[in-house]
């Protein structure tokens, strides 16, 4: 099962920590397992890529498999350039790939969102 991890507010210390046990590993030869993950500083930033209709899109993708933009843009009742703009960002984020035919499709089985939640000192 392929997963995107998406994490928010984690502290860069964990993320390197995660980076030096992962090289620690392959230096010594053992089989490391892939790592597929962003991460967001703030809620607010999430909020900002991950738009409702972007989570829409993403369904909707996952749930017919590949499409073309045009394609997809039809099946959710949007203006192809809206939609066109919204394959672009969450390609950026990996979040969706395109195929050899150019047609964009999610790669993941998962997306675990995760926001760990600071108490108050």
């Amino acid at each position: 099962m392929k997963k995107l991890e998406v994490r928010i507010g984690e502290p860069l210390a964990a993320s390197l920590a995660r980076f030096g046990k992962a090289m620690t590993g392959v230096k010594a030869g053992r089989a490391v397992k892939p790592y597929f993950g962003i991460g967001f500083r703030t809620m607010v930033q999430f909020g900002e890529m991950f738009t409702p209709k972007r989570w829409e899109l993403v369904e909707a993708l996952k749930k017919s498999g590949p499409l073309s933009i045009y394609a997809l843009a039809k099946r959710l009742d949007r203006h192809y350039r809206n939609v066109h703009k919204d394959v672009t960002a969450l390609m950026e984020w990996t979040v969706i790939e395109k195929n050899h035919e150019g047609r964009v499709f999610v790669p993941w089985d998962e997306i675990d969102v995760r926001w760990p939640l600071q108490a108050a000192a």
